[in-house]
């Protein structure tokens, strides 16, 4: 009996230690990865979809463009860059450049059909003798839609009044929406002490108050229909707070706050989803774009992104998270992961970490580096 007592000790323990190292490992939180793993598949949630993506023109917003479109959802995409949404829409049609490696002869001739591969040769060795390693860069095809199936429509989020006319012009072209993905949004880089105060007011006017006035335009459609899916990229700042970034926290939270509320309010439309993405630090151009502490500064050298998590995995768990509905979903590297888990937990410790965390990004900013380079894992 002691020795079955011991044997299930050691496996118990030994369980904890795979859960522990896998979550130290992970990149979203345990009900996204669970869902990923075990729940529904966007490829079977989302083809045939309508799918509204504002932020579209650059970044997860761009991202999520190639991935839909993929999927075969059937897609709006919206910024205020339109000759950018236009790029975005022919690499969604056309494909993009891919690598395919073939061995060929020493003599160097191509064995491809198609003339217009751009090869670059460099030798290997191979058992049967020398031969040359072709990389050949080809335009992959993304997708098999169509040219009406994405309809490109500016959009600025800060002109509120225009919020309805681009609803119903979604809604001529599709007949419906089914998704409205709201991605459209700029990030903060500046101390509050050295920051205007109309830096807030342009902060929360276009993150919060642009949103939420797109949300409510989309809604009523929404509620029309009876079903339907609103999916707001906040952050891992709407959950947690961080130097630099006073404004842009603060208008996560306003996000975090509405959409949860807003959820509250929807319960006799249970197949109307409210879902909110809280990512951690992406690649992407995003620091290019963010608030400083003038409106007319910006910083024009986004630095190393590779210790940042990649911005297609960043999307693939975003489209997991709106396929199985889940309400919330944490989609970050660790430390932010473990900072997420310890501010629901034990916010004594999530401040104390914060604190370290915090005096490390102020130092990298005043340095001129990434702000969070230097606790994120490199990437390989």
């Amino acid at each position: 009996m002691a020795w079955g007592c011991e044997l299930c000790l050691a496996l118990a323990a030994g369980a904890l230690l795979a859960l522990l190292f896998r979550w130290l490992r992970a990149d979203g939180d345990l009900t996204l990865l669970w869902a990923e793993w075990r729940g529904k598949k966007p490829e079977n949630e989302l083809r045939g979809k309508v799918v509204w993506v504002t932020g579209a023109s650059s970044g997860i917003g761009e991202e999520l463009a190639y991935q839909l479109s993929k999927i075969g959802a059937l897609l709006a995409i919206s910024a205020r860059r339109e000759d950018e949404l236009e790029r975005v829409k022919k690499k969604c049609l056309g494909g993009r450049e891919n690598n395919l490696c073939n061995l060929v002869p020493a003599s160097g001739f191509c064995i491809s059909p198609s003339h217009s591969l751009q090869c670059k040769l460099n030798f290997t060795t191979n058992v049967g003798g020398c031969f040359l390693s072709k990389v050949l860069k080809r335009k992959r095809k993304i997708s098999n839609l169509s040219e009406r199936d994405i309809h490109v429509l500016r959009l600025d989020l800060t002109d509120r009044s225009s919020h309805e006319a681009a609803t119903n012009r979604v809604i001529q072209h599709f007949g419906k929406i089914d998704v409205l993905i709201n991605n459209g949004g700029r990030s903060q880089r500046s101390l509050f002490v050295d920051t205007n105060l109309d830096v807030y007011e342009a902060i929360m006017g276009l993150n919060y108050l642009g949103t939420i006035s797109l949300t409510k335009h989309v809604l009523n459609h929404m509620i029309q229909r009876k079903k339907g899916k609103i999916v707001t990229v906040s952050s891992v700042m709407g959950i947690m707070g961080a130097p630099l970034a006073s404004g842009y926290c603060a208008s996560k939270h306003a996000l975090q706050g509405f959409f949860n509320s807003l959820r509250t309010e929807l319960t006799d439309y249970p197949e109307i989803s409210i879902i909110n993405i809280c990512p951690g630090p992406v690649q992407s151009k995003i620091i290019q774009n963010v608030f400083t502490e003038d409106l007319a500064k910006s910083i024009k050298n986004s630095g190393d992104q590779s210790h940042k998590m990649p911005t297609d995995r960043c999307v693939r768990l975003t489209l997991v998270s709106t396929a199985n509905d889940l309400k919330e979903a944490w989609i970050s590297d660790n430390p932010y992961l473990a900072v997420c888990y310890l501010w629901q937990y034990a916010p004594t410790w999530a401040w104390w970490l914060m604190n370290r965390m915090g005096k490390r990004r102020i130092q990298n900013f005043k340095s001129g580096v990434d702000a969070d380079a230097s606790y994120s894992r490199k990437k390989k």
